[in-house]
C-alpha cells in the first residue's frame, strides 16, 4: 500500500511538471502554421569541429555577418543543458517567397579574420542553424589539395561566401530545410592578406507531400535504412539464441539437480541431506549483509535509475522524445530523476527495515549522495574545463543554481518522505531458520568459483549480446544523427535484463553449492560487471574515432563514466533482486530444522 501511494504521488507530480516543462515545447501544427509572406524565425546557433561534438562555440565567435544588436533567444532547460546558443541573424525569410542572391553583408576580413577562418577550415568546422525549430548544418569552407598538379604546391583553403537554403513545405507548414554551400562561389584565404568579401544567400521553396507530423523523420531515418534494419534483426536474433541456450542449460540444472535436492530434503533423509551443499548454510545465508547502509543505497539508486529509464521509454513511445526536440531528453532526465526520489527513498527504507530497526536515516543520506555525487563532481570539472575553453557546453551560473535548488527543495524531501513510508510499511525479513551467532567458515574456493572469474563470465555474455546496439548508441551520443530507434533499444534493454537475471541466479546457485554464504555483494557485482565491459568498450570506441583534444577527451570519458556508473548501479540492482528472490524461494521450500 505504501509503495502504491509513493508511486501514485510521484507519477502525478511527474506528469504535471513534464507538461509545463517539456510538452509545452513540443511541435504542434498550430504553433508552426504560416501564411504566404509571414516571417519565419531564423536563428544561428553554434560552430565546432565535426569530429569533436562537445567542442562547440558561439556562431559569432567567427567574423560572420552579424546584426548590430545580437539578441539571444530564451532557451528551455534542455536546450541549455545541450549547449545551444540560439541568436538572431541577418537572414530574412518569408513563407513561400523565394529570395535569390540576396546580400547578407559586405565585410572586410582582416588578416586575423582570415587566419581564424583558415584554422576552422583545417579543423573541418561546421555551423548549426535553426529554422522554425528545425536544426540544420553546413560547412564553412573547403580544402583543395593541388600537390598532384605541381610538386611543392601547398593546399588551398577556400571560404564559402554563398549559401543556398532549400525549404520544403506542405500547406502552411515547413517540413524540411537543407543548406548547400556553393563550391564555385568561394574566396581564397590561403594567405594572410585582407579580403573584401560579399556574403550572399538564396532561399528556394518547394512543395512536398510529407506531413507535418513526419517532419522529424529526417533525423531518425538512418536507423530505419534496410541495411541497418537487417543488422538490428541479426543482433536481436543472436541475443535471443544466447538466451535460449542459457535458459535451456538452467532448466536442465534446476529441474533435475535442484528439484531432486528439494525432494530429498523434504523427505527427511538425513544421509542424503549431507550431499546437499547449499542446505548446510541455511542459518547463514540470510545473515545481515555487510555494509548494510551502502548496500541499501546501491539498491535504492539502482531502482530509481531503472524507473527513470522506463519512464523515458514511455515518453519516447508516445512521441514526446525525439532528436533535437529542444533538448527534451536532457530536461526529462533531470526532472524525472528528481521526482522519482520518492521511489528511491521507499526502497531504502523498506530494505533497511528488513535487517535493522534503527539507523535508516544514514542509509537515506547515502542514497542522496551515492549516485548524484560522482556525476555532479564530474559535471563541475567538465563545466570548469568548458568555461576555460569558452565552449557553449559551459552551463550558466543561473542554471546551476536552479538545478541545485530543485534537488535540495524537491528531491531531498521526496527522498525522506518515501523512506519514512517504506520504513513504516516494511517488516523484518522472514527466514527458514534462525541465524547463528557466528558465521560458518567458507571452504577454500577454486579459481573459477571466485569473484573475478564469475564477474568476467556474468559481464561478458550480456555485453556480447548488446555490443552492436551499444556501438549504435555511442554513435548516436557522439555523432550528429540518430543511428538507433527506441523500439530496438527497448528490445535490447529487455534482453539485457533477462540475461543478467538468468546469469545471476545460476552463478548464485553455484556459489551456494560451494557453501559460500556471502552472496549479497557478489550478486550485485554479477550484474554490475556488464557496465565495466561497457566502459572498456568506450575506451576502444574513442581510440577508433576521430575525436581529439583534451576538451573532447574529458567530455567523452566524463559522460561515458557517468553512463557506465548508472548502468552498474541499475544492472547490479536487477541482478541482486533476481538472486534474492531465487534464494528466498529455495530456502523457504525446505523444512525448517
Amino acid at each position: 500500500m505504501g509503495l502504491l501511494i509513493v508511486v501514485s504521488v510521484t507519477v502525478a507530480l511527474l506528469l504535471l511538471v513534464l507538461y509545463f516543462t517539456i510538452f509545452s515545447y513540443s511541435s504542434s501544427p498550430t504553433d508552426h502554421h504560416y501564411n504566404v509572406g509571414d516571417n519565419v524565425p531564423f536563428f544561428v546557433n553554434k560552430i565546432g569541429p565535426f569530429n569533436n561534438p562537445s567542442e562547440t562555440y558561439h556562431y559569432y565567435e567567427l567574423p560572420f555577418c552579424s546584426p548590430d544588436q545580437i539578441v539571444k533567444k530564451k532557451l528551455s532547460l534542455g536546450e541549455v543543458l545541450r549547449g545551444d546558443c540560439l541568436t538572431n541573424s541577418l537572414y530574412e525569410s518569408k513563407f513561400r517567397v523565394d529570395n535569390i542572391q540576396a546580400a547578407l553583408c559586405q565585410k572586410k576580413l582582416s588578416r586575423n579574420d582570415v587566419a581564424k577562418f583558415r584554422d576552422t577550415i583545417i579543423q573541418d568546422y561546421y555551423f548549426q542553424m535553426d529554422y522554425d525549430d528545425l536544426p540544420f548544418w553546413g560547412f564553412i569552407g573547403k580544402i583543395e589539395d593541388v600537390s598532384w598538379m605541381a610538386e611543392g604546391q601547398q593546399p588551398q583553403f577556400f571560404l564559402f561566401k554563398h549559401i543556398q537554403f532549400n525549404v520544403l513545405y506542405s500547406g502552411g507548414h515547413i517540413i524540411e530545410i537543407h543548406a548547400l554551400s556553393d563550391p564555385n562561389d568561394v574566396v581564397n584565404i590561403t594567405e594572410d592578406v585582407e579580403k573584401d568579401v560579399k556574403f550572399t544567400y538564396s532561399l528556394y521553396w518547394n512543395e512536398t507531400a510529407s506531413r507535418f507530423s513526419n517532419r522529424v523523420d529526417r533525423y531518425t531515418k538512418t536507423s530505419k535504412s534496410p541495411v541497418k534494419s537487417q543488422i538490428y534483426w541479426f543482433s536481436i536474433v543472436n541475443s535471443i539464441v544466447i538466451i535460449l541456450l542459457l535458459m535451456g542449460y538452467m532448466v536442465l540444472v534446476f529441474l533435475r539437480h535442484l528439484g531432486n535436492e528439494l525432494k530429498r530434503y523434504s523427505s527427511g533423509d538425513e544421509e542424503e541431506d549431507k550431499e546437499v551443499g547449499w542446505k548446510y548454510i541455511h542459518a547463514d545465508v540470510f545473515r545481515c549483509p555487510p555494509y548494510l547502509h551502502l548496500l541499501s543505497a546501491v539498491l535504492s539508486s539502482g531502482v530509481q535509475i531503472f524507473t527513470v529509464i522506463v519512464l523515458l521509454f514511455v515518453l519516447a513511445y508516445i512521441g514526446k522524445l525525439y532528436p533535437y526536440n529542444h533538448g527534451a531528453l536532457s530536461a526529462s532526465l533531470v526532472i524525472i530523476y528528481v521526482l522519482t526520489s520518492a521511489i528511491a527513498g521507499y526502497t531504502a527504507g523498506s530494505f533497511y527495515k528488513q535487517f535493522a530497526v534503527t539507523g535508516w536515516e544514514r542509509s537515506v543520506m547515502m542514497v542522496g549522495m551515492l549516485f548524484p555525487g560522482p556525476p555532479i563532481l564530474t559535471m563541475f570539472i567538465l563545466n570548469t574545463i568548458a568555461i576555460c575553453y569558452g565552449v557553449t557546453a559551459a552551463l550558466p551560473l543561473g542554471t546551476i543554481v536552479v538545478i541545485v535548488l530543485v534537488y535540495l527543495v524537491v528531491s531531498i524531501p521526496l527522498l525522506f518522505l518515501g523512506a519514512m513510508i517504506g520504513y513504516r510499511s516494511a517488516s523484518v525479513i522472514e527466514v527458514s531458520s534462525a541465524t547463528k551467532k557466528y558465521p560458518r567458515e567458507i571452504p577454500d574456493q577454486t579459481w573459477y568459483r571466485r569473484t573475478p572469474c564469475q564477474m568476467f563470465l556474468a559481464g561478458l555474455l550480456p555485453f556480447s549480446a548488446i555490443i552492436l546496439e551499444l556501438h549504435h548508441l555511442y554513435t548516436s551520443l557522439w555523432g550528429y544523427k540518430s543511428s538507433t530507434s527506441p523500439a530496438v533499444l527497448l528490445i535490447m534493454f529487455l534482453i539485457l535484463i533477462i540475461l543478467i537475471m538468468m546469469l545471476s541466479i545460476g552463478l548464485s546457485y553455484i556459489q551456494l553449492l560451494a557453501e559460500d554464504h556471502e552472496w549479497w555483494w557478489r550478486s550485485v557485482l554479477y550484474g554490475g560487471s556488464t557496465a565495466i565491459f561497457m566502459f572498456c568498450y568506450s575506451i576502444y570506441f574513442y581510440m577508433k574515432s576521430s575525436m581529439s583534444g583534451f576538451l573532447q577527451m574529458a567530455f567523452f570519458f566524463g559522460y561515458s563514466s557517468c553512463l557506465c556508473y548508472a548502468f552498474f548501479l541499475m544492472l547490479g540492482t536487477i541482478s541482486f533482486h533476481a538472486s534474492f528472490l531465487f534464494i528466498r524461494r529455495i530456502y523457504h521450500a525446505i523444512k525448517s530444522e
